[in-house]
């Protein structure tokens, strides 16, 4: 008897050692039952775009990455191995890396220019004034306008004997006629011109629709502390459109280095090089298609996808960062410690 309750004495501290004194034994973790009919679901749901996006996107890239290994005219199957000659070959081009160049200087022009012209008409058109349905509408319809369409009309305008240089003829300017599309040293300008008439309307609708969302309290606020209307922008409307210019910039980029359309009609197959305009799909277009070299345009088409994507992950890790991690739901948007 003495036995037993010394025996006890002895086992009853050390399981109040091991669970703490007092403390309720934790419980013990249920394994997860699969959901199978929720996983059921988001199959179905993602299931036909995410087949449509390996089938129209990464599977032409690898095929495309494939075919740069070959010297392929586009007929049958290729067979003639060539490594990495066709890479080499496109980085000792000067065409290619002056096609580089240009859309770099695109890029930085289309933000400089679209980037503040925008957001001074969305401020123009968040006012209470006559017309601005209107501007609105005006503003925005050459961004609907097919690039065809305002392709031909540019470079009809823009020739030696288009209404351009008619007009400032007529109106006894001679002196400012020029060569639009030709002359290297007016090319890009009339270039930069065309994209910002194009592409400022969707900057505008943009930057429009971040404005919308500001609480008016902020400007009531603003108001009452006597703050004049451009410091009230400055402090107020520009730090909350952050995200909205980050976005915009974000697709301005991407469609900077993937111009094509608007270069290929206006300055067609062979002068935009010699016009300084050419950009990498041009090249891409010129020296693959239309020289029927295939494997050398599937590779400078790899080189783009290169030069896009390694672009597009810096821009979202140093610049987008902060936009994502506010995003997420759970736990990625906490902090980690």
């Amino acid at each position: 008897m003495h036995d037993t309750q010394a025996r006890q004495r002895t086992t009853v501290p050390e399981k109040d050692a091991l669970t703490g004194a007092g403390s309720t034994p934790a419980p013990e973790r249920r394994p997860r039952r699969v959901d199978w009919r929720k996983r059921g679901e988001i199959a179905l749901l993602a299931g036909p775009a995410l087949i449509m996006f390996l089938g129209f996107v990464i599977l032409p890239v690898a095929m495309a990455a494939f075919y740069g290994f070959f010297k392929w005219n586009g007929f049958g199957w290729p067979t003639e191995f060539i490594g990495l000659d066709n890479y080499v070959m496109i980085w000792q081009d000067d065409t290619f890396r002056q096609a580089v160049m240009h859309n770099g200087i695109i890029l930085v022009l289309s933000l400089v220019l679209q980037g503040p012209i925008a957001i001074l008409f969305a401020l123009l058109m968040n006012q209470k004034i006559r017309g601005r349905s209107i501007i609105r509408i005006l503003i925005f319809v050459p961004y609907v306008i097919s690039e065809v369409i305002v392709g031909i009309g540019w470079s009809l305008m823009l020739q030696d004997a288009g209404a351009l240089n008619s007009l400032l003829e007529k109106w006894g300017m001679s002196d400012l006629q020029q060569s639009w599309i030709a002359d290297p040293a007016i090319a890009m300008t009339s270039l930069m011109i065309i994209i910002t008439w194009k592409y400022i309307g969707f900057a505008v609708i943009l930057m429009l629709a971040g404005m919308q969302s500001i609480p008016e309290e902020l400007y009531e606020a603003a108001a009452i502390d006597g703050a004049g209307f451009w410091k009230t922008q400055w402090a107020i409307t520009v730090p909350l459109l952050g995200p909205t210019i980050r976005i915009w910039a974000f697709l301005s980029i991407i469609g900077s280095l993937q111009l094509f359309d608007l270069v290929n009609i206006i300055w067609g197959q062979y002068i935009a090089a010699t016009a300084g305009t050419s950009t990498m799909a041009t090249y891409m277009y010129q020296n693959g298609h239309l020289a029927g070299s295939y494997g050398f345009g599937n590779a400078v088409a790899v080189m783009l996808f290169i030069i896009t994507l390694i672009v597009a992950l810096l821009y979202q890790r140093f610049v987008l960062r902060r936009d994502t991690e506010g995003a997420l739901t759970g736990d990625g948007g906490r902090k980690r410690k």
